[in-house]
């Protein structure tokens, strides 16, 4: 009896046992791995709602080009600044731009869309300054986190570590070899695997998350175990029941 209860410490000891490969992040010669991820920059997206504002020396000038209180495109959390600057992008990816009538911005950066309003304003402002930015940058992280859910970024640049970090970070049954990033690329949904425990992950182009971006992260085998022994229990009790009461007959 003492053999076998030292012998099932030691079981219960091995198979609590996770290999360090499995858990640690991002493994590997960092040094070999620098980046040029820095450039990164966000593509906008249908129904994205972006903050453009014109100014110039001349506000007389720049003004027929903002958006007033009154147009009502806006957020009821944003700021009232923001507000009567805000443009939805419609289903057609475009945006109604003052003066100069609609625009197609689906598909383009945030700094594509500062150079095309550069060159249509410049014969009306000399010395335009614009500002353009997402102001509903999202994604979404489910499955084996702490804390599922919508993470927003105010910087419209987070990376997969970040968005994982804001959800609670992964469970100990999460895969972190194997997370899923859910994208859309010209109106068609893309899967794409993210191993986090290598080092040159912060090479993958899913290092920065685009908005509406959706992560999940999968299940440990071992967790899906679980729960199907989980939802056995009452069979296998009834089984196991069955089986002893043959053996107790079997015996007399």
């Amino acid at each position: 009896m003492k053999n076998s209860f030292i012998y099932g410490i030691l079981a219960l000891f091995l198979v609590g046992c996770v290999p360090k490969k499995n858990m640690v992040y991002m493994q590997g010669n960092l040094a070999q791995n620098n980046s040029a991820v820095s450039t990164y920059e966000p593509v906008i997206q249908n129904d994205d709602m972006l903050y453009i504002n014109v100014n110039s020396q001349d506000a007389e000038a720049s003004a027929p080009f903002n958006l007033d209180a009154s147009s009502g495109s806006s957020s009821a959390s944003m700021t009232f600044s923001t507000q009567k600057q805000t443009y939805l992008v419609d289903n057609q990816g475009s945006i109604d731009f003052p003066v100069l009538g609609k625009l197609h911005v689906s598909g383009k950066s945030v700094q594509d869309l500062k150079n095309i309003l550069h060159e249509k304003l410049k014969s009306y402002i000399k010395d335009a300054v614009i500002n353009v930015r997402i102001v509903n940058f999202k994604v979404s992280v489910l499955g084996e986190v702490t804390k599922p859910g919508v993470v927003k970024s105010e910087s419209q640049r987070i990376t997969l570590l970040e968005a994982l970090a804001d959800s609670g970070d992964l469970t100990v049954y999460g895969r972190r070899d194997n997370v899923l990033v859910i994208r859309e690329i010209e109106g068609v949904k893309t899967f794409n695997r993210v191993d986090i425990t290598k080092s040159d992950f912060i090479n993958s182009p899913f290092y920065y998350l685009d908005q509406n971006d959706v992560v999940y992260v999968e299940p440990k085998q071992s967790k899906l175990d679980s729960a199907a022994f989980g939802n056995n229990v009452g069979t296998i009790i009834s089984i196991v029941s069955f089986g002893l009461s043959i053996i107790l007959l079997a015996t007399k």
